[in-house]
């Protein structure tokens, strides 16, 4: 739905989402009486209007490009009175380029001021001011309860104009990522949006919830189907947001990278990608290995597997593997690095 027929969608969210395709326990969004109708659509028609489109060209060489392409397009939203904006840190990684597209479809340039790998969270600041966007305030998903309505939007483009998405809260859970990432109630909505890179989620306040990362079949868990988004919630954001703007990352994010792509088999963990010139490669290991053990302690679930990896005070150190490699079991030691080490510095931190 275009950002001209805003008003149009807020007020008929409350009876639309009312009749989505959910499990009977999930509970109804709550209906909305016409007072407070109109003040929802007076904040969040607010909170569309700091949205912005993100325009990134990756550096000459960036080992990022090779899954994530060289050109990459997405949203963000302002935070900040000087025009600081939040996105998904995986379309700043490695940015040679980064362009910011206000909702007058103004292409203003940016630059990367901070890239968290731990959350998953980006930083950029135009290079000028940001003239008549006012921020968006940053909400939380504590009291967020299942089935209740959300506005997920996107920012313009020089092409288009941007699209606001009416969705609702179907899950919140703990999330592993295939790409050695965790984090702790990452927040899942359906109907689910196409193009949700660095989109902003908001309540029914106008406030920011979370930023779109991926498209998910299983948003609601429990081995449901259930076609859907998940968001990295701003309550990860809160506490490095200082941190991240004084050291352009946090703390957290210096931890051991081994350069895999691993899923859950069964109940087991199975590597499905080895990253060129990774520590993984280096060690001889194998896509199909089946990791069992980390430090000889059992794994059985990525979380598992990636906390045990990070469980260490250094993120350059030894880490020994015990894998089933085809019929054979093997012990392999690897020599972990920091992953921001291997990266081409994103322009600006």
């Amino acid at each position: 739905m275009r950002l001209n027929s805003l008003p149009s969608l807020l007020l008929a969210a409350s009876a639309s989402l009312l009749i989505l395709p959910l499990q009977a326990a999930t509970p109804p969004a709550s209906t909305t009486s016409p007072a407070s109708a109109q003040d929802t659509i007076n904040a969040l028609t607010k909170a569309q209007s700091a949205v912005v489109g993100v325009q990134v060209t990756a550096a000459e060489g960036a080992r990022s490009a090779q899954t994530l392409g060289a050109s990459r397009s997405g949203s963000g939203v302002v935070i900040g009175a000087d025009g600081l904006v939040v996105t998904i840190g995986y379309l700043i990684l490695e940015a040679d380029d980064v362009q910011i597209t206000t909702p007058d479809r103004k292409t203003v340039p940016a630059r990367v001021v901070a890239y968290d790998l731990a959350t998953g969270f980006g930083l950029i600041r135009p290079v000028v001011p940001l003239r008549g966007i006012s921020p968006v305030a940053l909400g939380g998903s504590a009291d967020i309860k299942t089935g209740e309505a959300l506005m997920a939007s996107t920012g313009a483009s020089r092409d288009e104009d941007a699209d606001v998405n009416m969705t609702q809260l179907v899950s919140k859970r703990a999330f592993s990522g295939y790409w050695e990432y965790h984090i702790e109630n990452a927040l899942f909505t359906s109907p689910p949006m196409q193009n949700h890179s660095g989109a902003p989620l908001f309540n029914q306040k106008g406030e920011l919830l979370g930023i779109g990362s991926l498209f998910v079949m299983d948003a609601m868990g429990q081995n449901v189907r259930l076609p859907g988004n998940m968001f990295v919630p701003v309550d990860l954001l809160k506490p490095i947001m200082a941190e991240m703007l004084q050291t352009g990352s946090s703390k957290l994010s210096k931890r051991p990278w081994l350069g895999l792509t691993s899923a859950e088999q069964g109940g087991r963990v199975q590597i499905m990608r080895i990253n060129a010139d990774s520590p993984a490669q280096a060690a001889g290991l194998k896509v199909g290995d089946v990791v069992l053990a980390v430090d000889d302690a059992k794994v059985a679930t990525l979380e598992t597997f990636y906390k045990k990896i990070w469980d260490r005070a250094s993120p350059e150190g030894e880490i020994k593997l015990t894998v089933l490699q085809g019929a054979d079991l093997k012990t392999i030691t690897l020599k972990a690095v920091d992953r921001m080490s291997t990266m081409r510095k994103p322009a600006g931190i």
